[in-house]
């Protein structure tokens, strides 16, 4: 038999918790606001006026969140220190108008959100979540989270090529999911449903902001549980280090030198360009006015900037044992191995030898191992929000994650122990 875990699991069935109950961007970031909420945090309206009193604050809007706690007696030039990461997955959103079929069966019209693995949302029981706007302009969360979708595969005996060429799917044609039957398809069918199931009058819904989901909670895997298959761990997964890391730095009682944040967007997936992404102002805008609201000037500002560091944190890639060659030779990162920090000379990761520096310092704080990753250099290499962040506000920023495998999937899997690891390396970034 193998060696017990060496870590307590709390964090991690915690984390199965928070992944099970944030089928959509406004779910995490209700949940988020919620464990704030605990924490002391208080949500203040971008719309009023801020004050400069210290404390836990957060910003809520839409599928983003900001919150930063001002320790007693912080200057209006005193650093942050920011954990950054993103609440979006891909997968499938509901369109305009979302109510189609064909050939007696009752379909739901998606487009296609992100990078997704295509196959891994086929034969999959999904349910349906996101947000519902109202005519008073009000919003209303929803989430259907029973076997009511589901995207059929063409079976065998009709596609005898697919063993020998490989699945090879429409995007148009073949990921639209079935939900009933009837020839009968009419316009608002799913909205009056979605209605009914809200609780609300019929008529009532003017918008919709929706996305399927796998209904499977997440588990444990292996013959030690030493491993977590779940949803959306890219990149919840951070979200959930990250509050809990704020929270716990937020109240510790330690002097803390600079203030921590934890900056969760929304978008990451298509770009990060809109107002909630992070390529939009809300961050800036933000730490600007946290400044301000402390008396500070454009200079203070400047100065707290020029201090600043953001750990971008996001997931990447565990080496595969079925593909390791798609791996860099001599970086093969191991699930339960620690945090990894990712590293791209290009500039697709916003990492520099400084940024290692700080991110070591903060590992040996914490005694968490950390590896590292980079990309073959035969392989294209993804990007987070790191180089944005860095780009946009002028801040040393430093991309670090959890090494997971399936990475797009509906359903993904990581180590059990590293979500842990990584929350307490983000503690003590936070509080050092």
């Amino acid at each position: 038999m193998s060696e017990p875990p060496r870590f307590d699991r709390g964090h991690t069935d915690d984390l199965m918790s928070f992944l099970a109950a944030s089928p959509s961007p406004y779910h995490a970031v209700a949940n988020t606001a919620e464990r704030l909420e605990k924490a002391g945090f208080r949500q203040v309206a971008e719309t009023d006026a801020w004050d400069g009193t210290s404390g836990g604050k957060y910003v809520l809007r839409g599928g983003a969140i900001v919150a930063w706690y001002v320790p007693e007696g912080a200057a209006p030039h005193t650093p942050f220190r920011i954990v950054g990461a993103h609440t979006d997955s891909p997968n499938l959103r509901v369109k305009p108008l979302p109510d189609s079929g064909a050939h007696g069966w009752r379909q739901v019209a998606v487009e296609i959100y992100g990078g997704p693995l295509l196959n891994s949302w086929l034969d999959r029981d999904l349910g349906l979540a996101g947000r519902l706007t109202l005519r008073d302009g009000s919003s209303r969360l929803v989430n259907v989270d029973r076997p009511l979708l589901r995207v059929p595969q063409l079976a065998i005996h009709l596609d005898r090529s697919v063993s020998a060429e490989g699945l090879k799917l429409d995007k148009q044609r073949h990921l639209q999911p079935i939900w009933g039957l009837g020839n009968d398809v009419r316009d608002g069918d799913l909205i009056a449903f979605l209605e009914e199931t809200a609780g609300l009058a019929a008529g009532e819904v003017a918008g919709w902001d929706l996305m399927v989901h796998s209904v499977e909670p997440p588990a444990y895997l292996g013959r030690d549980k030493e491993l977590v298959a779940g949803p959306r761990m890219d990149n919840l997964l951070s979200v959930h280090s990250g509050v809990a890391a704020l929270t716990a730095a937020a109240t510790s009682g330690a002097a803390l030198p600079s203030i921590p944040v934890l900056a969760a967007f929304d978008h990451e997936e298509n770009g990060s360009q809109s107002d909630t992404g992070a390529d939009g102002p809300l961050l800036g805008g933000v730490l600007e006015r946290s400044v301000f609201a402390r008396g500070g000037s454009y200079e203070d500002k400047a100065r707290a900037f020029a201090g600043t560091v953001c750990l971008s944190s996001d997931t990447g890639h565990a080496v595969h044992p079925n593909y390791a060659e798609r791996h860099d030779p001599t970086h093969h990162p191991r699930v339960n191995g620690g945090p990894i920090l990712k590293v791209n000379v290009n500039n697709r990761y916003a990492t520099d030898g400084s940024g290692r520096a700080v991110w070591a310092a903060a590992c040996e704080r914490a005694d968490v191992p950390f590896q590292s990753f980079v990309s073959n250099n035969a392989m294209p290499c993804g990007t987070t929000i790191g180089p944005i962040t860095a780009a946009r506000h002028g801040i040393k920023t430093v991309d670090i994650g959890v090494a997971i495998l399936s990475m797009h999937s509906a359903r993904e899997l990581c180590g059990a122990d590293d979500p842990w690891l990584l929350a307490n390396s983000l503690v003590a970034f936070l509080e050092g």
